[in-house]
């Protein structure tokens, strides 16, 4: 690393005898010698600007995308159909380079930007307020659980084990830094048993966490959990992985959540090969001042125009550390601009019409495979994923699918061990966007049946 530093050698020794240190390499004392570098990189020989566009360029064919690909992995991040407006609108430079709006009066479009997005995503989850975007929706979904602690000062969290299974590593990893006892709430056909739900309760509990569609891609009732949850004065916790539901179905609000959070991928996000992405928290009024992050409100200025401000900043660098609800320190603007972007050009006439081609699209291919013996796990109504059993191994038949340019399912027995997922390798969750063709179904059902035939 050393010949990339800027600093000449004179530089380096005398920063180095500032802070007391006798060599560069007491800077990594803490790091075990196993896991430094020893010798230098294997870079290859110098290239030029175009030699190196060139190789990068050949590793990168390596990789495979869904843009070459006919995608029917779901599972928390979604092929979607997005507006070309937005790759324009957001590489804006007054957008693309700028952070954190800290002062006001010359970040009004950032400030407005995050406020419409807030807005609109208050008005989905059917909440009273929403601040600015998560890093992804499961740090959302455990900044969460830290909010239903401190507000409740319990520490007893109940969770769904239909719940996305990284999105459970994530609550662990904090739950475990945080001393939060975890309980998983078992499952019925598929989905969270409320009726098992009453029974784990507690004058402990501080809030329970259900997911809907659930990992699965089946709709939860989550009303039902409402009632014994509110019961023992805890919060319920709705996430969404796919936010695109709520253009069809009754929001988290209107079935009694406290709080909403979820993935804003499906926002108009391209997949990124798994990110950057954008997480997104609402919450109704009485828990306004526990959200953490950051939350722009809309006033008046001295001339009496609209302006936007900061209103809500709970990071230990604003307020009072003993005060501050979460050191979130990005607010994943662009990406939330880019999801402020794709809900206002589609409205809610295009958002309804994208989740109605979804659900019709996935129905029609669910359809189609039963026909071809490939039965659903589950019976229950599910959005624009279901999973199926699959009449070999789920991984075989993908690389299979992969050799005929079709990304599929995501095999259940991949997901974490004993959190209540089907074990059989045969088990497979397929999901079907807007963005899908009948052409393309019809391919992978056929190819699907070539493989049972072959198999008998």
């Amino acid at each position: 690393m050393s010949a990339y530093v800027p600093n000449t050698r004179s530089d380096r020794e005398h920063m180095l005898d500032v802070i007391g240190a006798a060599s560069l390499d007491e800077l990594y004392r803490d790091i075990p010698a196993g896991l430094r570098l020893k010798g230098d990189l294997t870079l290859g020989k110098p290239l030029s600007e175009a030699e190196l566009y060139r190789e990068l360029g050949a590793i990168a064919e390596k990789n495979t995308g869904a843009e070459r690909l006919v995608c029917f992995l779901g599972a928390g991040a979604y092929d979607r159909l997005i507006p070309s407006a937005i790759k324009y609108l957001t590489s804006r430079s007054e957008f693309y380079t700028a952070y954190t709006p800290y002062q006001p009066e010359i970040s009004q479009g950032t400030l407005q930007a995050i406020f419409e997005f807030q807005t609109m995503i208050a008005s989905l989850t059917g909440m009273d307020a929403a601040n600015a975007s998560m890093y992804d929706g499961a740090s959302a979904c455990a900044e969460a659980v830290l909010t239903a602690v401190r507000h409740t000062g319990r520490r007893a969290v109940l969770v769904s084990r239909a719940v996305h299974p990284e999105t459970r590593e994530v609550i662990e990893t904090y739950a475990r830094a945080g001393g939060i006892a975890l309980s998983d709430i078992p499952l019925k056909d598929g989905v969270t048993d409320a009726a098992a739900l009453s029974s784990l309760l507690s004058d402990d509990t501080a809030c329970v966490v259900a997911q809907s569609p659930n990992f699965f891609g089946l709709i939860e009732d989550i009303s039902a959990l409402e009632g014994p949850t509110h019961a023992r004065k805890a919060l319920l916790v709705a996430c969404v992985t796919d936010p695109l539901s709520l253009a069809v179905l009754e929001s988290p609000g209107r079935q009694g959540a406290d709080i909403a959070v979820g993935e804003g991928q499906s926002f108009g996000t391209a997949l990124n090969y798994g990110g950057p992405y954008l997480g997104f928290m609402a919450a109704k009024a009485p828990l306004m001042r526990k959200l953490p992050g950051r939350m722009v409100g809309q006033t008046l200025d001295l001339e009496g125009r609209r302006a936007f401000t900061l209103t809500l900043q709970t990071r230990e660098q604003h307020i009072r550390r003993e005060k501050a609800t979460s050191n979130i320190c990005s607010n994943q603007g662009l990406n939330a601009l880019t999801a402020a972007i794709y809900l206002s050009l589609l409205g809610g006439e295009g958002l309804r019409e994208a989740a109605e081609q979804s659900m019709k699209k996935a129905r029609y291919l669910q359809k189609r495979l039963e026909r071809i013996g490939i039965k659903p796990l589950f019976d229950g109504p599910f959005f624009d994923e279901f999973a199926v059993k699959l009449p070999a191994d789920a991984r075989e038949a993908n690389e299979m699918l992969l050799r005929n340019g079709i990304l599929g399912g995501y095999p259940l027995a991949d997901a974490l061990p004993g959190a209540g997922y089907p074990a059989d390798d045969r088990a497979a969750l397929f999901c079907v966007t807007e963005k899908r063709t009948k052409e393309e179904m019809d391919r992978l059902v056929s190819l699907l049946a070539e493989r049972k035939g072959a198999g008998k």
